[in-house]
């Protein structure tokens, strides 16, 4: 096939950055032919707030830019992978007018909320699923600005009445049954909208553990559970020591706490501490899109405390870890200490893990998955079938 992939890239580099190099790469290990049309959040400094509220709402550029390589390459199909601020939903008519069936993976909940999160005060929030995003512009919920909020909220409105989302968009893919369930209830066509994992490229091969200590990887936000987390080793300084890797806005708090905070690291050093750690924790309190430190603990065979909540309770069975309640630290260190002091159990739930990463996040699985996915997006846009065989060849 000839694909484009179209991302936007963040100002801090995340999991959507790494699972749009890795599908692409897929791609081509394959024998498909992938073009990228990339932009970089870097480049907002240099826009003027005016000028880039009306790029966040129809890019000219980005039009201009994805019509001309659709048609100058032939390209099939085009995978969106985030288009906020500087690609915008443009992209999508640029696609289908240039003749291209268009494909968009929904990392996080952002048609859905501004804030993207689906989270705000401390804990789950759904005032805008389906209506006017209007709360979202009073609270602020895009960067703590109303303006920038007010931009984003305008981008949604203006293309739910466009309908953009309805018409423009072949395919959605969704990480999980329950960001499926979601997006349906926030008004996407639900024979669009399909689940399809995240995956990695590479297997990083499975650990021995044994180094005595738990994990946390991950930015230092509050939607994050870094206060459930830091307020669990605070009340029981008995449990085993924890290395924080990531940085955020709580850093200081973190630093200030009785654990061992690493700050950002290298992935390949992430993995070897994977690799040697006995627990993951990952308190998460929004719902996630689909984390890749949990992808990667699995295929790690790392045992996982992860709340009871939104993907994590998709992700994480008891054949691969233990849930708790989002937001209590007296569970979140209950449940750590049980498996900490049951090494059999530990041992045990480290197969589970690396068995639940074979069954869905390899990349071999995950092209199969990818492909018939852009099958039914060319039913979609053209209303004719194409053997999956056709597609492979």
């Amino acid at each position: 096939m000839r694909v484009l992939l179209v991302h936007n890239h963040y100002q801090q580099p995340g999991g959507e950055d790494q699972v749009f190099r890795e599908e692409g790469a897929l791609l081509e290990r394959f024998g498909h032919t992938v073009f990228r049309y990339v932009l970089h959040n870097d480049d907002v400094e240099g826009i003027g707030r005016a000028a880039l509220a009306a790029r966040t709402l129809w890019s000219r550029p980005a039009y201009r830019d994805v019509e001309r390589i659709v048609r100058a390459e032939g390209i099939e199909v085009v995978h969106v992978h985030n288009t906020l601020p500087l690609a915008s939903p443009a992209v999508y008519w640029a696609a289908r007018k240039a003749g291209a069936a268009v494909v968009q993976t929904l990392h996080n909940f952002r048609l859905l909320c501004p804030g993207a999160t689906l989270f705000r005060d401390g804990r789950p929030c759904t005032e805008c699923l389906g209506r006017l995003p209007l709360p979202a512009v009073r609270h602020a919920c895009y960067r703590g600005s109303r303006s920038a909020t007010a931009a984003v909220a305008a981008m949604l409105t203006a293309h739910r009445a466009l309908g953009t989302w309805r018409r423009a968009v072949d395919r959605y893919i969704a990480l999980t049954p329950f960001a499926r369930d979601l997006f349906v209830r926030g008004g996407l066509p639900a024979a669009k909208v399909v689940v399809k994992p995240n995956f990695l490229g590479e297997d990083p091969g499975v650990g021995k553990g044994g180094g005595g200590f738990v994990l946390f990887v991950g930015r230092l936000s509050p939607e994050k559970g870094v206060g459930t987390l830091i307020e669990a080793w605070r009340r029981y300084p008995g449990l085993p020591p924890l290395k924080v890797v990531g940085d955020g806005p709580l850093a200081a708090d973190v630093q200030a706490a009785p654990v061992d905070w690493l700050g950002a690291q290298p992935r390949e050093d992430v993995l070897a501490l994977m690799r040697a750690a006995d627990l993951l924790v990952f308190p998460s309190q929004w719902g996630e899109g689909m984390p890749m430190v949990l992808v990667e603990a699995l295929a790690c065979g790392l045992p996982v405390v992860a709340s009871d909540h939104g993907a994590m309770a998709t992700m994480v069975d008891e054949e691969a870890g233990r849930r708790v309640p989002p937001g209590d630290p007296d569970a979140l260190a209950a449940a750590v200490r049980a498996l900490m002091d049951d090494a059999p159990l530990r041992a045990r739930l480290r197969g589970g893990a690396r068995r639940c990463y074979e069954a869905h996040y390899t990349a071999a699985h995950n092209h199969d998955l990818l492909l018939q996915i852009y099958r039914d997006a060319f039913a979609e846009r053209y209303g004719v079938t194409v053997p999956v065989a056709a597609l492979a060849a």
